[in-house]
């Protein structure tokens, strides 16, 4: 079994074709076939070098690797198709002798005249065969003289193309509703439909997984492996990626490229586990499978044809299944760009590393997405008393809650330590032992002075992160207050006399 994925290197991988590799990468895995990666790059206007290396590096990220392709090599190359000209050219050359192609000298004016006139009176809109007639003495002898020309394939009249989709059953088309196709346009590049069967057949690629926008190119292509003697392989065409609202996912719909699903911080893992759900299933209750295991399982038959809806949620819920699945120093080191471009973490110490290697899986245990992890430490590396203060409700509470601010900031005087949960808690009991104040009324205050926010992760965890923080040696993080700075500086912030339990005291 010999499966590819045949991208064009026009842009960013969208989602919908990480789709499609998956799928042919999974059915080749799991039959311990061959997953090729081919190049259609015949669009020189729009393809780049740079889209197909961002296309490549998507496909590693998400664990697509391929056995034959570009950058790998193969039995069957070359494996871009602006470097397989000369077997283009070769292989019209045959169609052209055997009256199976012909040369079209027809204008684009010409074309478009015919094809409003076609609409005009309710006909399919396809080339009206003016050039069909012409000789290839005659063709030959424009040629030289400079006239420009296409190479059409000669579709037979009146027959029904008929093929059995995979996923969809049998799909039948009338050839009367198809016009002669441009195989070679008048610069020599090579159209689609033409050098997709040339390379499918010469690298003996056995099932054919794609859109099912591509169905009506099927018949086509299905007629010229018939003119070259070929056998076609099997195709399954499956369902587009849609959008909530059931149109095509685009750029309205949010993200669309793995590129921006990469930067938003999802796990490859997640991605891919979650587009092979699009349209199909593992088996009864099981989503969260590593791709071994989805390859083992797939099955092309099982795949349904009706539209799939790309859920962000869903994928979200499945990110977060593997955030806390994820080895703790993975997840430090996937996170510091994010805290790089925050602009709290220079190149990472390795005091840095196991420092972020405790926090950061906490953390991560409480969000959706990498990129969601700075705002949940910005109460580490960005804290200001005043800036807190400044906030009217957060004034209005600190104001009501003098007496806890007051010994909290009494109970961590310089020098000390609250590294560990047993330590905050006891604090927070003499405090309450103080003021008398307990549950929110106590722990609010608390909250609100040493990381300047209403809300975040747990003091008894988020208060011996900042003393960890605070005491680092060797770091390119940006400085952390300590608990005792942070209860002075919100102390003196809020101005005013002391309480007079701390007078007392």
């Amino acid at each position: 079994m010999r499966l590819r994925f045949a991208p064009s290197p026009s842009g960013h991988l969208h989602v919908g074709n990480a789709r499609t590799a998956l799928f042919n990468w999974l059915l080749a895995r799991g039959a311990g076939g061959t997953f090729i990666l081919r190049i259609e790059d015949t669009d020189v206007g729009r393809s780049t070098r740079e889209s197909e290396r961002a296309i490549l590096e998507d496909l590693r990220w998400m664990g697509l690797t391929w056995d034959e392709g570009v950058e790998v090599g193969g039995d069957h190359g070359p494996y871009r198709q602006t470097e397989r000209l000369h077997v283009y050219r070769a292989h019209v050359v045959e169609l052209l002798s055997r009256g199976a192609a012909y040369r079209c000298f027809c204008s684009p004016g010409q074309l478009d005249a015919d094809r409003q006139a076609a609409l005009r009176d309710g006909r399919a809109p396809k080339y009206a065969g003016r050039c069909r007639g012409i000789s290839r003495d005659d063709a030959r002898r424009r040629i030289e003289h400079g006239e420009a020309a296409v190479v059409r394939f000669r579709v037979p009249a009146h027959r029904d193309v008929v093929f059995q989709d995979i996923v969809r059953g049998e799909v039948k088309f009338s050839t009367d509703v198809i016009g002669d196709p441009v195989l070679v346009r008048s610069d020599g590049v090579p159209a689609y439909n033409y050098a997709v069967v040339v390379d499918d057949a010469l690298m003996g690629i056995t099932h054919v997984i794609r859109g099912e926008d591509h169905i009506s190119n099927t018949p086509r292509q299905l007629l010229l492996y018939e003119a070259f003697g070929w056998t076609p392989p099997a195709f399954a065409h499956v369902s587009l990626v849609m959008g909530p609202d059931h149109s095509p996912l685009s750029k309205r719909h949010g993200a669309t490229s793995v590129k921006e699903f990469r930067d938003r911080g999802y796990l490859p893992e997640a991605l891919a586990n979650y587009l092979a759900l699009i349209g199909w299933s593992p088996g009864e209750g099981e989503e969260l499978l590593p791709l071994d295991e989805l390859a083992r399982r797939f099955r092309l038959e099982d795949v349904g044809h009706s539209a799939g809806v790309f859920d962000e949620e869903k994928l979200a819920w499945v990110n977060r299944h593997y955030l806390k699945a994820a080895a703790p120093a993975r997840l430090a080191a996937l996170t510091a760009p994010f805290l790089q471009a925050a602009g709290w973490l220079g190149e990472a110490t390795p005091e840095d590393e196991g420092y972020l290697e405790q926090l950061v899986p906490v953390v991560a245990a409480s969000v959706d997405r990498l990129d969601q992890i700075p705002s949940r430490l910005a109460f580490l590396f960005d804290y200001d008393a005043a800036r807190a203060l400044a906030r009217p409700e957060i004034r209005a509470e600190a104001e009501a809650a003098r007496p806890v601010i007051e010994a909290l900031a009494a109970e961590l005087a310089p020098g000390s330590s609250l590294i560990d949960k047993g330590s905050f808690r006891a604090m927070a009991g003499r405090i309450r032992e103080k003021t008398g104040q307990k549950g929110k009324a106590l722990f609010h205050p608390i909250r609100i002075a040493l990381t300047g926010e209403p809300d975040g992760l747990e003091l008894d965890i988020a208060v011996p992160a900042m003393e960890r923080g605070a005491q680092l040696s060797a770091s390119r993080l940006r400085r952390i207050p300590s608990a005792a700075q942070r209860a002075a500086a919100f102390r003196a912030a809020l101005g005013g006399p002391p309480a007079p339990s701390d007078v007392e005291g």
